[in-house]
């Protein structure tokens, strides 16, 4: 009689389980890398470090956004001061200087005297904002002391979403590449010794989320809520597969089965 074919990756032998586990391993290198290319690609996309929902936001529907100073002006940061503390003529001042079109240039424009945005400031503002603040009301971790502080927190900023034809494009070779990679590693899993109800909700819900994830970029192209359901998608998706993964990467790692008698 000819011998039966293996039934999961535990029967394999060692040459193929090691091809397996280098092939498995190689991918799963291959989406944290793709993962640092996304957050270096779109850290930035909002002209602030870090990537946050607002990259997103800004890359599939576009977005406007304020200044972080000029938002905190109108909403009357700090409550605690008062208008001899704070005139509100100076707080105008700013809110003028941060809608204007010479941000950079009169930040500590001699010409201003003591209305200038830095001399305002000096005095209104480095109490709390300087790297040595102290005190329950302190905030060293947002200085205000030199333009090269103030400058990422008094931009506005236009952002542009991709051009269709790019979202097209990305769609399609997303959507292709991504999905055989993930029939691959779902079919290696459904291959393993692991109980069939994990390796299927695993499955599931990695097949699920990249749908809702590339799905997501048309949705958030026109409505912006949807940004969320792209990062929450994505990271289910990405999940799954390193969950997927380390279970191919456990059973080719164990002992074969003994054969019934």
């Amino acid at each position: 009689m000819s011998q039966s074919p293996p039934r999961c990756l535990r029967d394999l032998g060692i040459l193929a389980r090691l091809g397996v586990l280098c092939t498995v391993l190689t991918l799963l290198g291959g989406t944290a890398v793709s993962g640092m290319f996304l957050y270096l690609k779109q850290e930035m996309r909002d002209e602030r470090a870090g990537l946050t929902v607002d990259d997103i936001k800004g890359h599939y529907h576009g977005m406007s956004t304020k200044a972080p100073l000029l938002v905190a002006l109108e909403d009357r940061h700090p409550d605690e001061l008062t208008e001899d503390n704070f005139p509100d003529v100076e707080r105008q001042a700013l809110i003028d200087w941060l809608t204007g079109d010479r941000v950079s240039q009169d930040f500590d424009n001699f010409d201003l005297g003591d209305m200038a945005p830095s001399e305002i400031m000096a005095v209104s503002c480095l109490e709390c904002h300087s790297r040595t603040s102290e005190g329950e009301q302190a905030a060293p971790e947002i200085p205000l002391e030199y333009w090269d502080d103030v400058e990422p927190l008094s931009a506005s900023r236009d952002i542009q979403p991709v051009s269709l034809t790019i979202l097209a494009a990305s769609t399609h070779t997303h959507a292709l590449g991504l999905s055989a990679i993930t029939l691959v590693l779902a079919w290696l899993a459904l291959l393993t010794s692991w109980p069939r109800a994990i390796v299927g909700v695993l499955v599931g819900a990695t097949g699920l989320g990249l749908l809702l994830d590339i799905g997501g970029w048309w949705l958030t192209r026109e409505w912006i809520d949807f940004a969320y359901l792209i990062m929450g998608a994505g990271a289910v998706y990405n999940g799954g597969m390193v969950l997927l993964g380390l279970l191919v990467i456990g059973d080719v790692l164990m002992p074969r089965k003994k054969s019934a008698a």
